[in-house]
């Protein structure tokens, strides 16, 4: 039946015309964004997901940071350590080579050891990053090295160090008359009291009465310097072993952070290929729709010939 009331075949051929418009928006949207599913409407449930990777994600990129600052702070504190020890090592030489010398080749060897006591005291000072000092202030050391999340639970792991394992050397001088001095750490020992006094013969300790006495004097210091060694070669341990978990960490977590982007990416992003072959498919397909509303309307002008 033709009529000039109705005209299915137009309406029809519009719906359909709509339905095309949709579908090109649709995948313009996916084209211009590179996302599939780009808002809850789209699909509410991968959307849920990718929302709270991409949130854990953000929390593994501060813990990223985290041992990154961590890391600077114990390749500092290995760095001074190791130093210490070289230095301490010189110490012991010079002290062999001390005994049984002259009491003026023990003063020459006094002063070379008192200049070494100096640079360990320089480098402890100096083995600072980003105002953390480990080798002298002693303090705990805790770094953040994951983030886990088990459905509503959070929690949060760390790399602990404890300060006192790492501490070369700290001084506290206490106010008083006169001022006294404390020293404290793994280092303590040679400072304790001063291995050459070069300034007064009588209180110098290599300066007995006999060789003999000073050899003595002399395997005491050893035996200082062997107990000094013996703990920050325990601290530089310490520090390597954290120093590599940490390294270790940062590769991990930059691996996870990568595969919870790829698996985001497999739930939310659109598949260009796909999505370009739709488009053109779609354009067609809007291109026919457009001509067929066109032959419907044409339809009631038909009409008109049936009068004429």
């Amino acid at each position: 039946m033709a009529s000039i009331n109705t005209n299915a075949s137009a309406m029809t051929a519009l719906q359909t015309l709509n339905t095309i418009s949709k579908n090109m928006a649709t995948t313009q949207s996916r084209i211009s964004t590179g996302l599939r599913v780009a808002e809850a409407s789209d699909n509410a449930a991968y959307w849920s997901i990718a929302t709270s990777m991409r949130s854990d994600n953000k929390a593994l990129s501060s813990v990223q940071d985290a041992l990154g600052l961590g890391a600077g702070k114990l390749d500092t504190a290995y760095t001074g350590i190791n130093e210490v020890i070289d230095t301490v090592d010189k110490i012991k030489e010079k002290l062999v080579s001390a005994r049984g010398a002259s009491l003026e080749d023990q003063k020459k060897i006094g002063t070379e050891i008192t200049a070494l006591k100096d640079h360990i005291k320089s480098v402890v000072e100096n083995s600072n990053y980003a105002g953390a000092n480990m080798l002298k202030d002693g303090d705990d050391v805790s770094i953040t090295s994951s983030y886990n999340r088990t459905g509503t639970s959070v929690s949060v792991e760390t790399i602990d160090i404890t300060g006192a394992d790492v501490q070369v050397l700290e001084t506290t001088v206490t106010a008083g008359t006169p001022p006294t001095t404390t020293v404290t750490g793994i280092a303590a020992a040679l400072f304790a009291d001063d291995f050459f006094a070069l300034t007064d013969t009588s209180t110098d300790p290599i300066a007995a009465s006999s060789s003999d006495d000073s050899d003595v004097t002399i395997d005491s210091m050893l035996a200082d310097v062997e107990s000094v060694l013996s703990k920050l070669a325990d601290g530089a341990a310490k520090l390597g072993a954290a120093k590599s978990r940490v390294d270790l960490q940062k590769d991990f977590v930059s691996k996870l952070s990568n595969a919870i982007d790829r698996g985001v990416g497999q739930l939310v992003d659109a598949d260009m290929n796909e999505e370009s072959a739709r488009l053109s498919a779609l354009q067609v397909q809007q291109q026919l729709g457009v001509q067929a509303l066109s032959i419907a309307n044409s339809n009631a002008q038909n009409i008109l010939s049936l009068f004429r």
